[in-house]
């Protein structure tokens, strides 16, 4: 036992770099055949930090010893559960690397992967500058992808190509070019996209699946069904065997096409791939399909193949399930996979209650929806609201704001707590109505509690048409309130400044003063404040029969 001991000490010895004086072991040898009795009582001693940064050299083979996964999962509990996405997590990582905390490559890789999974993007990227700038580990040619990939969705486009540029001759690996590629795929930038893609078939990169797999995506978003086809001949004409997403983009292909044969030859092809493990996503993008089509058996049928290749760690396949039933209206099915849900996965979680609370509205089931969202509101502790607004959207197409405003308060007073998201659903609902007091009341609240969630932005589309209807109907004194709550969520613009001018020649009220602080803003005057100002000598009345 004690050889078996000293062989992994000289083995974690060799590969990992020390940053603190304490050993792993902090035995000797002799002392390794100590008594029982001393041995249990050191096992209640607070266990020293294992100090470890690593860059590339851990084997596989090694063992990573207990303490440093407690450690990986504590890092984890400090930055993952924050409810908003606004936070910097730079505090915390500084924290950790004033204290001599433990943090391994793999560490923060596996929490800029968990951030990056949960759309976190901003924090992801502030982690891998926090990386860079600390030197905590080298930067691979997959840590450049992925950083320009968060940057490009951070940032934008043009930062993004930025730091393509500055990158060395050697960095710029087929994984980058491919993932500029992507990036312009996603923003639909087809000139620019097409033109890399020649350049990398030029430098011999256009000959992988990913790249294939890459410009089929590109095709099925541009609804390019025919190219979609001829890639996935084209893969396999060059030898390049499909995947199971390859297929997947196919069958939607085919889907959008109405092609029900073409779809179930693609199934069919890879149900007998013996070199394919069939996944549950196979099978829910054929159910989509189906239930798109209107072919309600064969949907079923489908999600029955699909739920027996779930586990309980398919958390995403089960809750698919919920809103495919819901779509279909097959109330026993969904209550049956919200009950295999409830038991399955212990902590509820806020994808599953939207999910369930939607279906319910969709048919019809209001009470039972409020219901599920008042239990929702008392067994978690951090609010997203996700649940909340799919309620509210649901009930404003029905027509019902009223009784979604009704369900907001109710949540408000029972969780204290509200987001500006969740008000803005609201503005949106009574501006449809035409009642614009209240879309321009709910408005400001939700402009009131952007501190809870910077992220928010207000649609400018509503804005606009609150900001003309006060300039039409209120007192400069309720514009200016308003103007001032907003000017605290986005940048001052000239719709602001063209309803206080309105609202002020109305209330017979000089307007030099709005015009001098418009001009300090650098917001030049176009037409229409100049067709808004023609009229100040007018009456007052007349100002709002022109707009």
């Amino acid at each position: 036992m004690d050889s078996k001991l000293l062989s992994i000490y000289k083995r974690l010895s060799s590969n990992l770099k020390w940053t603190s004086q304490t050993p792993l072991f902090e035995t000797t040898r002799s002392s390794m055949s100590t008594t029982t009795t001393t041995t249990a009582t050191n096992k209640k001693k607070k266990s020293k930090p294992i100090v470890v940064v690593s860059s590339n050299s851990i084997p596989n083979e090694t063992v990573i010893p207990k303490m440093t996964r407690k450690l990986r999962r504590s890092l984890f509990s400090e930055c993952l559960p924050f409810p908003f996405t606004n936070q910097s997590l730079i505090p915390i990582l500084d924290k950790w690397d004033k204290e001599n905390k433990s943090m391994m490559k793999f560490d923060l890789k596996g929490l800029i992967h968990n951030l990056r999974s949960r759309s976190r993007f901003t924090q992801a990227l502030e982690v891998y500058e926090w990386v860079d700038k600390k030197g905590v580990f080298k930067f691979l040619p997959g840590d450049h992808a992925v950083q320009l990939d968060l940057i490009a969705r951070v940032c934008g486009l043009d930062s993004a190509e930025s730091y393509f540029c500055n990158l060395s001759d050697e960095d710029k690996t087929q994984k980058i070019y491919g993932t500029l590629c992507n990036c312009y795929r996603r923003e639909g930038l087809t000139d620019k996209y097409m033109s890399l893609r020649q350049k990398m078939k030029e430098m011999g990169f256009v000959s992988t699946l990913l790249d294939y797999k890459d410009l089929m995506s590109f095709y099925a978003s541009s609804n390019d069904h025919e190219k979609v086809h001829e890639v996935f001949s084209q893969m396999k004409d060059s030898g390049v065997s499909p995947d199971s997403f390859s297929y997947e983009v196919c069958i939607n292909s085919y889907g959008g096409r109405s092609d029900v044969d073409g779809m179930e030859r693609l199934l069919e092809e890879i149900e007998n791939r013996t070199d394919i493990s069939m996944k549950w996503r196979t099978y829910s993008v054929m159910a989509n399909n189906y239930i798109k089509l209107g072919l309600s058996a064969k949907a079923v049928a489908t999600l029955k193949k699909q739920e027996e290749k779930l586990n309980s760690k398919d958390g995403v396949g089960y809750n698919y399930l919920m809103s495919a039933y819901g779509r279909l209206g097959n109330k026993t099915e969904l209550m049956r996979v919200w009950e295999l849900v409830k038991v399955t996965f212990k902590g509820y979680r806020s994808r599953d209650y939207a999910t369930i609370v939607g279906a319910h509205v969709r048919l019809g089931e209001l009470e039972e929806a409020e219901k599920l969202l008042k239990e929702w509101a008392s067994s978690i502790t951090k609010y997203d609201f996700q649940v909340a607004n799919v309620i509210l959207t649901r009930y404003i197409e029905r027509g019902l704001i009223e009784r979604a405003e009704t369900v907001l308060q109710d949540l408000v007073t029972t969780v204290m707590f509200s987001s500006p998201g969740s008000w803005a659903i609201l503005a949106s609902g009574y501006e449809q109505k035409d009642e614009m007091e209240n879309a321009t009341r709910c408005m400001k609240n939700a402009l009131q509690q952007h501190e809870s969630n910077k992220k928010w932005s207000p649609d400018a589309k509503l804005i606009g048409i609150i900001l003309s209807w006060l300039g039409q109907n209120c007192e400069i004194e309720e514009v200016e309130t308003f103007v001032g709550y907003l000017k605290a969520v986005i940048p001052v613009n000239r719709d602001m400044y063209h309803a206080l001018i309105k609202a002020s020649i109305r209330g017979e009220k000089e307007v030099d003063g709005i015009l001098e602080n418009m001009k300090a803003d650098e917001i030049d005057e176009d037409e229409e404040t100049k067709k808004i100002l023609s009229f100040n000598e007018t009456k007052p009345d007349e100002v709002c029969e022109l707009y």
